[in-house]
């Protein structure tokens, strides 16, 4: 067995276990081996059947079999099976449904460890299909037993025992690609072991050691890659601009630019009118990164006329219709009076426009397009694109982004972000981009007053929410889920994998789905509701989005789709429900959906959480207006596993997506993983060295991976 061995060598792959594997992306031994338990059931938390505390939860239970199972059929297609266990301290009655060949498990006298809830009314104790193991002399039963993710076809159980046949085979195959001198600088266990004990710790201290090395090593190989990436950008060729006297542009514009977005405008300027006289340059690849209302769309601009008057094409991509609708409102008229064309297209654009518009972008007669995804389809050809935009680049995949720049020869790129992060971390998130910091705001924007409340001032915040609307405003309302959540199937227990990291018990989650049908029928059945989630199709999300833009909806109810983008003037309050479950910069762009407009505007953030540290930050929250103090304050708070997280607003370069590292906390282990590939990089800057030929192996795959998936 090695990494590469396929899964279908492994013991019980049949043809259709095979096909299920593949299903979820499993092909090979590396793929399940790097397929990582989501959590973990503390068994080794053994109770006694009268400790009523532990009714409810799940627990363990060492129980003896009291009597032969016995079958019965309750109706067509379900059947059950029943007895009783014991221990020391009374007896329970076991039921489970559908599996009649336990009666072929379970024989008087047996002796088993159960994890399950255990229930009690009145004075009988019952169970419903627990999970079971066998106590046998001489075998020592697993602590910690891993719950991963599942995916159609497999359970959890026979995925267990594929992974310990792995596991089991590790010393022989797996090689070490960490330099020994980093790999004991830092304090971290071998390979192997870490692989061993993230699928089956030995203890909680076991599994400790194996999170933080495979952390590091994600961080490490991500670092590494970034720096790959943009060596090789540096080898490509893209058009040099001449002409880069922005004047004319600013001279339409009712106010005057900050500072920092004509430090933001200069850096695109010099990227692409570098002081030399090369006609073909290195592609500019840079980031816009600032606060809501920073004014990033007008450095964007100012690219894009930069572009179109040196004679050459320019194309924005947005997210959504209605995002793109509001750029091209915007910006049109100010190209129009410069004399340069400007087009909109998207999924709405009719046939005979889109047809005109392919026409002017092939002929080069179109010098501006502004749109959505229709821009990367293959009816779109352009004459000669040197600059393509993409606005909230974290909405997009890697493939679509680079779609777009690939439809000119080497254009240059340019990407915004409305997520400030804390500049310690910049160089490690955008590691293979240029990065602009718009760190200053426009002056007269009126502050949104902030508030955290708790459910006691439910019925003063629905007066609130009724005096709103009453007065013409509009009301968000975010929840942090989608639906309720059902009861987990995997009895999955309160352990965390990243319990080392600290945690609060959270109050339940609200749902969009629930609590806007609540609002609808009983709280305020005369207002005109809707929901939005990301589950949506596109076009229903921007149908919504667009009635509530036109003021056709008073309440929007929302999961986080809603916390970029789209400028909705009327908007004058914003609710956060379970404030807590969210990150302080999320919070930030949240309330800065209101106060776009003249309304005075309010945020209200509701949590019932006791928990000290939820309360300070959400207090943070409430004082603090800046973008960049808030996303520091979140980095000291909470670790910088946040600012990685694939549903979070800041990118992931390509498709060098992290796993496991998503969910670190502890920022010492982050700066050490980037500073080790600095070190290493200094040290052999082609990672040619005989010592690292594995690292070499591996930073090429991710970097072959991502280049497949563009192309």
């Amino acid at each position: 067995m090695d990494y590469k061995t396929p899964v279908k060598k492994l013991y019980g792959v049949g043809e259709k276990i095979e096909k299920s594997l593949h299903s979820g992306g499993f092909f090979t031994v590396k793929d399940l081996l790097y397929h990582f338990p989501r959590a973990y059931q503390n068994r080794a938390d053994v109770r006694l059947l009268a400790d009523e505390d532990a009714y409810g939860e799940y627990h363990s239970y060492v129980l003896t079999i009291a009597n032969e199972p016995k079958a019965a059929m309750i109706k067509r297609g379900m059947n059950l099976l029943k007895f009783r266990a014991f221990d020391e301290s009374g007896s329970v009655n076991i039921t489970y449904f559908n599996q009649n060949y336990l009666k072929d498990v379970f024989h008087q006298g047996a002796t088993f460890r159960f994890w399950g809830k255990a229930t009690k009314e009145k004075r009988t104790i019952s169970m419903t299909s627990p999970s079971y193991e066998p106590v046998l002399p001489m075998k020592e039963l697993d602590a910690l037993v891993p719950v991963y993710p599942l995916f159609s076809g497999i359970n959890q159980k026979f995925l267990i025992k594929l992974m310990r046949e792995i596991v089991s085979s590790l010393p022989e195959f797996v090689n070490d690609f960490l330099p020994t001198s980093i790999r004991e600088k830092n304090n971290l266990p071998t390979l192997t072991y870490a692989l061993e004990n993230i699928h089956f710790p030995s203890t909680e201290e076991a599994l400790e050691k194996a999170i933080k090395r495979l952390t590091f090593d994600e961080l490490y190989i991500f670092a590494l890659a970034l720096s790959k990436i943009k060596t090789v950008q540096s080898t490509q060729k893209a058009p040099r601009f001449e002409d880069t006297d922005i004047s004319p542009l600013l001279k339409l514009i009712p106010y005057t630019p900050t500072g920092a977005q004509m430090r933001a405008i200069n850096e695109i300027a010099l990227d692409t009118c570098p002081k030399n006289d090369d006609f073909h340059i290195k592609p500019m690849n840079r980031i816009l990164v600032g606060d809501v209302g920073s004014g990033k769309t007008l450095c964007a601009t100012a690219g894009a006329y930069i572009a179109c008057k040196n004679g050459y094409q320019c194309a924005l991509m947005a997210p959504t219709e209605i995002l793109a609708n509001q750029h091209f409102e915007s910006i049109s008229p100010l190209f129009n009076k410069l004399g340069i064309s400007c087009e909109l297209l998207t999924g709405s654009t009719s046939a005979k426009g889109k047809k005109t518009t392919l026409s002017r972008l092939k002929s080069g007669e179109c010098k501006f397009v502004i749109g959505t995804h229709a821009l990367i389809q293959d009816s779109v050809e352009f004459n000669n694109l040197a600059l393509a935009i993409t606005d909230e680049q974290h909405r997009f995949g890697a493939n679509q982004r680079s779609s777009l720049s690939d439809k000119g020869v080497f254009a240059h790129t340019l990407v915004m972000s409305a997520t400030p992060i804390p500049r310690t971390l910049s160089f490690m998130m955008y590691g293979d981009l240029d990065i602009s910091l718009i760190d200053e705001m426009p002056p007269g924007r009126e502050k949104v007053s902030t508030y955290v409340v708790d459910e006691s001032y439910r019925q003063r915040l629905n007066a609130f929410i009724r005096k709103q609307v009453d007065e013409g405003g509009q009301v968000y309302i975010v929840c942090p889920s989608v639906e309720e959540r059902k009861e987990d199937i995997d009895n999955v227990s309160d352990y965390d994998p990243f319990s080392f990291f600290y945690q609060e018990a959270q109050p339940p989650l609200k749902s969009a789905v629930d609590y806007a049908e609540k609002l609808s029928s009983e709280v305020f059945p005369d207002l005109n509701i809707s929901f939005i989630h990301g589950k949506l199709k596109g076009k229903e999300k921007d149908a919504i989005m667009s009635e509530f833009s036109l003021g056709n909806i008073d309440i929007l109810v929302s999961t986080t789709v809603i916390e970029v983008g789209v400028n909705v003037p009327n908007a004058s309050l914003m609710i956060v429900e379970n404030a807590e479950r969210f990150g302080l910069s999320q919070l930030h762009q949240l309330r800065g959906r209101v106060g776009r407009g003249s309304r005075k505007s309010h945020c209200v953030l509701v949590s019932d959480s006791k928990g000290e540290t939820a309360r300070e930050r959400l207090n943070i929250i409430k004082t603090l207006y800046d973008g960049y103090s808030i996303a520091e304050k979140d980095l000291e708070m909470r670790g910088p596993g946040d600012f990685f997280s694939s549903d979070s607003s800041v990118r992931q370069s390509g498709q060098l997506e992290l796993g496991i590292a998503k969910s670190c906390k502890d920022s010492a282990l982050v700066f050490s993983a980037f500073e080790s590939a600095k070190q290493t990089l200094d040290e052999d800057p082609e990672l040619s060295s005989n010592k690292n030929a594995l690292l070499l192996q591996m930073v090429e795959e991710i970097c072959n991976a991502k280049a497949n998936t563009i192309n």
